[in-house]
């Protein structure tokens, strides 16, 4: 019998699948990188996490005893909960189409997928420490109110690395001020190959020592604001159960295929004051 569809062809397809929506989905996440992730191993899908405080040391006289100092830390826990996309392919469909659909269900997959991450990593910038707000409705983003940000925690003790992420449309007139004309004799570094840099990556350039990201999937109000982040990776936590996976279940009855990609992580703040809030303009 000829022309028929083995096993073998089918774990072709299906690995086309699984490589084209993982690479997608590591590619497509602009926020993943930036945070912290914490693996939940064994049983339970729960971390818990510990915030040590700031302890001061003192000067003690020779022959003196020092005194005990408690360190007492608070932890933070975060959930994981799952998430997921399914479609179910039918044997008619891949068989007449003119594309490599394999590839294509992997791409949106990943897609999907990198975009619920990023959106609900994205939402905790709202709920930084209050008191490390910048910015306000119909503010521009400018290097000026980074170096804000910066300096707010640089006062609080804050290490480096700090990454800024905001919507692209915000960052259109921060990047439209950094490529003007007389820009290059200011305080700031001038940025090259933005373009490239932000169709590759995200990746917009490094600015007063924060590397800034544009991500589309920041939220836009109706007023046209946008809320974006400045953060030390530590601030956000990334608890991850189970990583993105995807699998396949025949259904010879229907004559097709399931498609299933899920993930299963919880997110949440970590150190509220180790990251700024910043409000800002996203019309262009």
């Amino acid at each position: 019998m000829a022309n028929e569809t083995t096993s073998s062809s089918i774990s072709e397809l299906y690995t086309e699948i699984i490589q084209e929506a993982i690479f997608t989905f590591q590619e497509t996440s602009v926020m993943r990188p930036l945070v912290t992730t914490y693996n939940i191993t064994g049983q339970g899908k729960q971390v818990a996490i510990p915030i040590f405080p700031t302890v001061s040391a003192s000067a003690v006289a020779e022959g003196s005893d020092l005194a005990n100092t408690e360190v007492n830390p608070t932890e933070t826990t975060i959930t994981a909960s799952e998430v997921g996309v399914m479609t179910t392919l039918t044997d008619l469909a891949r068989e007449s189409s003119s594309r490599p659909i394999a590839q294509d269900i992997g791409r949106v997959f990943g897609e999907a997928l990198a975009k619920k991450v990023d959106t609900d990593l994205a939402g905790l910038f709202g709920s930084f420490a209050s008191g490390n707000d910048l910015g306000s409705a119909g503010t521009e983003l400018t290097a000026d109110l980074l170096l804000k940000a910066e300096s707010t925690l640089r006062a609080l003790n804050v290490p480096r690395p700090y990454y800024a992420v905001f919507h692209p449309k915000a960052v259109f007139n921060l990047k439209k001020t950094l490529t003007a004309a007389g820009f290059a004799g200011s305080a700031a570094p001038a940025i090259s190959s933005v373009g490239e840099n932000v169709f590759g990556s995200g990746f917009v350039g490094n600015i007063f020592g924060i590397d800034v990201y544009e991500n589309a999937n920041l939220s836009i109000s109706s007023a046209g604001d946008c809320v974006g982040g400045v953060f030390h990776p530590i601030s956000l936590g990334l608890a991850m159960k189970m990583d993105f996976k995807l699998e396949t279940q025949r259904d010879a009855s229907m004559r097709a295929t399931e498609i299933v990609g899920t993930m299963t992580y919880g997110k949440g703040i970590v150190k509220d004051n180790y990251g700024c809030q910043v409000t800002v303009d996203a019309t262009l």
